[in-house]
């Protein structure tokens, strides 16, 4: 099956070619273990350095951040969140029940708005209790609430009035007076540092002690809530993926390795690379959010492969008897080829997202190129210096390993098994993958963009639960504003503006999908109702009592923008997106009506709807340049063009079937699965490159391709096997975060790189072979492979 000096003809067949698919660099790694003892030294001081760098990280837990770019839609949105803060710090009480308007239990509510208030850090609040009566003439409306509540018959047709006032019908209270909405507004210095969770608990303390025994629900939503169930999901998910991707890692090397010092040379190395990697990601200021998250398991899944094929082919060479400088000296001449390209491969991966318009997705592809780089020299240069530093007596381990290696032995007859089939028929297989792949490749086609804000919040905690209620029962927890801009000339209080207004709020009220709209309108149709006043004195005068935070909800400090807010409902972009055109069309009368305002549609909802179809196939039509991309890549570098062709069907095949996943899931294609298909483009070729270098040592003058396919299959298919365990582990872990995107990115990227596996045997040897021997009888050079096969059955 294998001859005794397959590892060491390797080297010479090396020495024959001049030049080195990875031009050279894979020297690196040797320049570390000449002095092993310096370089631990150094390697000690870049992780205190590193230790420090990580303290730096800062998280990034703002809902927005997807969709940060430098797009005039985004830079609107950012203007209207700076002039009209008040929905980016909103903490939504949500309190529910039957009994709800109970007059023992509307005295506890009313007691937990009162306390709310009092909470360091609120800037106002609105409840129910917020409404006033209609107002007599030259006076100020008195509370709709009196301080002592009604009893008996007296209560129930008060109820009745509370239930129809318009001002919270709807909007503050549900119309079957089930549901009550309490809107806190903090400070933004607590949203913005630590001073969140502390004011968050406080807030959950008084809401659960004052609504102790009432039998009513509360739960607590809004911008502010969710960030801080992002940043606590965030830190708990890293605390998660540093752990299980150590365990994972260790585990799996002492049960295949069988020494201690064999773990290490293969585990610490990629360990060491997410330390140094997060430690230099802190220096260079970036931010933990939902993508840079993954990176741990990510530098995991990049290093930890050719980690274990450094290890794995100079325990080889030891086995083979060569002293175990001699032995890490040629693997990473033989192997760390191979590394050099899966990490480049990785690296385009992640330049690939640079196509894409959110900021965040771009960071992340920066952030990504940057530890696969620094992933590359932790693994080149300290698996060797281990080895040489760790591994002791050879000869001792040789006789001992040589005798008792059952595992590796079965492994390698499983791969034999595989390859022998595989190159039986591979004209036959070949063009079974190709009519497979294309018609993955059809169904991947129809996958449709997929978005929904929830999908960024953990959905284990409160705040989705309760944005739900508020869908269900005041017709949406998103905002959508519409943002009215004055020309010059014109105030807040002229008749234009004041018409311009009225036009907006009543298009906004039409509109199907948009509710519980509030504006400067509202309070003007109430006094003109209520009061019988309709002149701008009385409207400013209301304007001039109402509290600071309040008015600035609605009109900007200057007075020279107001906005119109209405909510709708969290569901996928997809159904958001015609609601959002649609009004945007039906306001172009009220622009027409009055030339010289600006009238434009905005809020988080509508930049969503707008922008994430577009950017999800933007970065979707990156993925597929970057086929194009890698496949040339690769064959430049192995200067072949039977290789460049021969890795695009094993390439492609684990991201068709991964979505074709996903479209019999009905999940579509949402961001996290985007950047995990295309980060698992690149890491999946891993095990189709380190068979390509493979086979291209075997392809020798004389020996046949079946062959060469054969023994490349056996010298580095158990690796492969195994580091595929470890990748999909690496990456699975995932699974275990409170944030729905992430757990679909851990998924989907561990069943892609399993995918890529079992393309790398079913689909890479056949069409290796059919390539190599149509390369070959084009040539002329086609050798017999009869003898070859029963040379290979004989040792088998």
């Amino acid at each position: 099956m294998l001859d005794k000096n397959a590892n060491g003809s390797d080297v010479d067949e090396l020495k024959r070619r001049s030049v080195s698919i990875a031009f050279g660099i894979e020297r690196l790694g040797l320049i570390a273990v000449k002095t092993p003892i310096l370089s631990c030294v150094i390697l000690l001081a870049l992780v205190v350095a590193a230790i420090f760098g990580i303290q730096r990280i800062k998280i990034d837990d703002s809902l927005s951040q997807l969709f940060r770019s430098n797009s005039k839609e985004y830079r609107q949105y950012e203007e209207v969140t700076k002039r009209f803060p008040s929905t980016e710090f909103d903490v939504l009480v949500v309190v529910e029940g039957k009994t709800l308007l109970a007059r023992d239990n509307l005295e506890k509510v009313r007691d937990l708005v009162t306390d709310l208030q009092l909470v360091d850090g609120t800037r106002g609040l609105i409840s129910l209790f917020s409404a006033r009566q209609a107002p007599a003439p030259g006076k100020l409306p008195a509370a709709l609430f009196p301080n002592e509540l009604p009893q008996g018959a007296d209560y129930d047709k008060f109820i009745e009035t509370v239930k129809s006032n318009e001002i919270i019908r709807g909007k503050l209270l549900s119309d079957d007076g089930t549901l009550a909405l309490i809107v806190l507004s903090l400070d933004p210095e607590v949203v913005g540092n630590n001073k969140l969770s502390k004011t968050v608990g406080e807030i959950r303390k008084i809401m659960n002690d004052d609504l102790a025994d009432t039998g009513l629900s509360k739960q607590l939503s809004g911008v502010p809530v969710m960030q801080l169930e992002i940043r606590n999901a965030v830190e708990r998910d890293g605390l998660i993926y540093n752990i299980a991707g150590i365990l994972a890692g260790c585990l799996i090397a002492i049960i295949f390795f069988r020494k201690v010092s064999f773990m290490i040379v293969a585990a610490f190395p990629p360990l060491l690379a997410i330390l140094l990697a997060l430690g230099a990601l802190g220096w260079a200021g970036f931010s933990l959010n939902m993508f840079l998250n993954v990176m741990t398991p990510l530098i995991m899944v990049i290093s930890f492969s050719d980690s274990m094929q450094l290890t794995f082919a100079a325990r080889d060479r030891l086995l083979a008897g060569e002293d175990r400088f001699s032995a890490f000296r040629n693997a990473v001449l033989v192997v760390g080829p191979a590394c050099v390209l899966t990490h480049a491969t990785a690296g385009i991966s992640f330049l690939a997202l640079q196509f894409s318009d959110s900021d965040l997705i771009r960071a992340f592809g920066e952030a990504g190129l940057a530890a696969t780089v620094i992933a590359l020299i932790a693994v080149l240069s300290l698996v060797p210096v281990f080895g040489v530093l760790l591994v002791r007596n050879e000869q001792v381990f040789a006789a001992k390993f040589q005798a008792a290696d059952a595992g590796v032995n079965a492994l390698r007859r499983f791969c034999y098994w595989i390859a022998v089939r595989m190159v039986g028929r591979p004209g036959l297989f070949s063009l079974i993958a190709v009519i497979v792949v294309g018609g993955l490749a059809v169904i991947y086609a129809n996958l449709e963009p997929r978005y929904r804000l929830a999908d960024q919040v953990p959905d284990k905690q409160q705040a989705v639960e309760a944005s739900g209620r508020l869908d269900a029962k005041l017709t949406g927890a998103n905002p959508i504003d519409i943002l009215v801009e004055f020309p010059k000339g014109q105030t807040l209080y002229s008749p234009e503006t004041l018409q311009t207004i009225a036009d907006v709020h009543a298009m906004v009220e039409k509109q199907a999908g948009v509710g519980n709209v509030w504006s400067l309108e509202t309070l003007r149709r109430w006094l003109a109702e209520k009061a019988g006043s309709s002149d701008t004195a009385t409207l400013q005068e209301y304007v001039n009592v109402i509290p600071e935070h309040l008015v600035r909800r609605f009109i900007s400090a200057d007075q020279t923008a107001v906005v119109v807010s209405g909510r709708v409902p969290d569901l996928d972009s997809s159904e958001i997106l015609p609601v959002v055109e649609k009004l945007d069309k039906s306001l172009d009368a009220v622009r027409q009506k009055h030339p010289g305002y600006e009238v434009a549609v905005t809020g988080l909802s509508a930049i969503a709807a707008r922008n994430s179809a577009n950017m999800i196939q933007k970065l979707n039509h990156g993925l597929t340049i970057e086929f194009a991309l890698v496949a040339v890549f690769i064959g430049l570098a192995f200067r072949s063009v039977v290789v460049m062709l021969a890795c695009i069907l094993p390439g492609i095949f684990p991201v068709v079937l991964s979505g074709t996943v996903l479209w019999a899931l009905g999940e579509g294609l949402q961001f996290a699965s985007v950047v995990a298909l295309t980060v698992s483009f690149g890491l999946g070729l891993s095990a189709t490159i380190h068979f390509l270098n493979r086979l291209r040592l075997e392809d020798k003058p004389g020996v046949g391709s079946a062959l060469a396919v054969e023994r490349a299959t056996v010298l580095v298919g158990p690796a492969l096997i195994l580091t595929t365990v470890v990748l999909a582990c690496g990456l699975v872990v995932t699974v275990f975060s409170d944030l729905p995107s992430l757990r679909l990115f851990g998924w989907l990227s561990a069943f892609a790189m399993v995918a890529a596996l079992v393309a790398d045997l079913f689909i890479l040897r056949p069409t290796a072979m059919w390539l190599l021997t149509t390369s070959q009888r084009l040539r002329g050079a086609l050798p017999g492979r009869a003898k070859a096969v029963e040379s290979e059955s004989a040792e088998l």
